[in-house]
């Protein structure tokens, strides 16, 4: 059985106090919250393979899981949010200390990384938020602090609500080996472990949540409690439409509380139209910004990091030019499926994100005319190079439907610098050419 745990593929089209803090307006990180780097070919190819997963998915930040938690009835630590070193020791002040300051990137392992960091006093406070604010870690730059009360740990416990596809249901998990990455437990113990699928449509029963505590070797008097937050966990998963809930670890604290000490949300964007709220947590800066504008757009695109635009028309058309430009020693820097049926305004739309990426020096349009005709891909060039200046050679390369009135209409506009072939191969010869040039 395999589970979607963490990180889900993305392409276009197919993150020792008193009582739980109070519920606190969720809130979108600021802008430049982190930033993505390109996809490789191969992550490209298994995005878009036959069964590939392409469902988009957002994953909160952990401030904004624990805010949704605590909506939810779920205990979490005090805490504030920052993006300031000042805001950060200011939030230190307010919490009390000792506290702990936390960075706010979608993705595991910030500890390891120095992104987490007990401060004693208030010189500490700023050292730590001074050290943690624009650092690197995995990709993701930190621009977002948590600060957050110490707890006393008295023991350590992993719960998570995920989306099992295979199933198509609903998987609560709980282990007592909390504070371990899922791989971790199962492979020091499997039977450490406990799940239990969910029925659709029904929530989780409270005595089904008491028996999976006590499988899995819970603390006897915390059976109860710790019962109560799966089974709010799993109320969380189904209001919200969350394709993950995991909380590693969930401890008890020295008093016997248990505690959701961190939150991991990915959530539905299909979903998200129920979601208003949740929406507004978008952090658009954290998108790529050619994928962000090819998404309003509603383009298929995927940036690669290279410097040599690709348009073609079809998913397989598109993987096909990307190898083929790869094989002539380019780099593309994106893959952009026009579709079938383009029209000359989905052209310009293309080229349009294409060249807002500073680090493309050269483009390459490879189409074969089906539904798609050569002549109002043409028209969609010869619109966009009076819309916006395209400072880039372009490549074309035209075959199938209408083909000669595409080139005709190429040929009578005598763009500067626009380039045509009639082979594929041709085309990512000359393309790399002009791109190195």
């Amino acid at each position: 059985m395999v589970l979607e745990i963490r990180g889900i593929v993305r392409a276009q089209h197919y993150a020792k106090r008193g009582p739980a803090a109070p519920p606190q307006p969720i809130r979108a990180a600021p802008a430049g919250t982190v930033r993505r780097r390109g996809r490789s070919l191969d992550s490209l190819r298994a995005a878009l393979a036959p069964g590939a997963r392409r469902q988009e998915t957002m994953d909160l930040l952990e401030y904004q899981g624990k805010q949704l938690f605590a909506k939810h009835g779920i205990a979490v630590p005090s805490g504030r949010h920052a993006d300031t070193v000042e805001g950060a020791v200011e939030a230190a002040r307010e919490i009390g200390f000792p506290c702990v300051i936390k960075a706010q990137v979608p993705i595991g392992k910030r500890g390891k990384a120095g992104g987490i960091k007990l401060a004693k006093d208030e010189a500490e406070a700023r050292t730590h938020a001074e050290a943690i604010l624009g650092m690197d870690i995995r990709g993701f730059t930190v621009y977002d602090l948590w600060i957050e009360g110490a707890s006393e740990i008295a023991a350590e416990y992993y719960a998570s609500v995920v989306l099992d596809r295979g199933e198509k249901k609903l998987l609560a998990m709980l282990s007592r080996m909390g504070g371990m990455d899922v791989e971790e437990i199962a492979e020091q113990d499997p039977t450490a472990m406990v799940k239990r699928h969910l029925e659709p449509g029904k929530p989780l029963d409270a005595e089904l949540a008491r028996e999976i505590a006590r499988e899995a070797r819970i603390a006897d008097d915390v059976v109860d409690a710790v019962a109560e937050t799966l089974v709010k966990l799993a109320d969380v998963a189904v209001a919200e439409d969350a394709t993950l809930i995991e909380v590693n670890p969930l401890i008890v604290t020295a008093d016997r509380r248990v505690v959701a000490l961190d939150a991991k949300v990915t959530i539905d964007n299909n979903a998200l139209f129920r979601h208003p709220e949740l929406a507004e947590l978008r952090d658009r800066s954290s998108e790529d910004p050619q994928e962000a504008m090819a998404k309003e757009k509603g383009l298929t695109y995927v940036k690669l990091g290279g410097n040599i635009g690709i348009l073609g028309n079809g998913a397989g058309l598109c993987m096909s030019t990307l190898d083929v430009v790869a094989q002539a020693g380019g780099k593309p820097a994106n893959f952009l499926d026009a579709g079938g049926g383009s029209k000359a305004d989905a052209i310009v739309d293309a080229l349009e994100v294409i060249t807002s990426d500073p680090n493309v020096t050269a483009i390459l349009f490879n189409i074969f005319g089906g539904i798609t005709r050569c002549d109002e891909i043409a028209k969609g060039i010869i619109e966009a190079s009076q819309r916006i200046e395209i400072k880039v050679p372009l490549v074309v390369r035209l075959d199938g439907t209408n083909q000669e009135e595409g080139l005709r209409l190429l040929a009578e506009a005598n763009l500067p610098n626009l380039h045509q072939e009639k082979t594929m191969l041709g085309a990512a010869r000359r393309v790399v050419e002009l791109a190195n040039a």
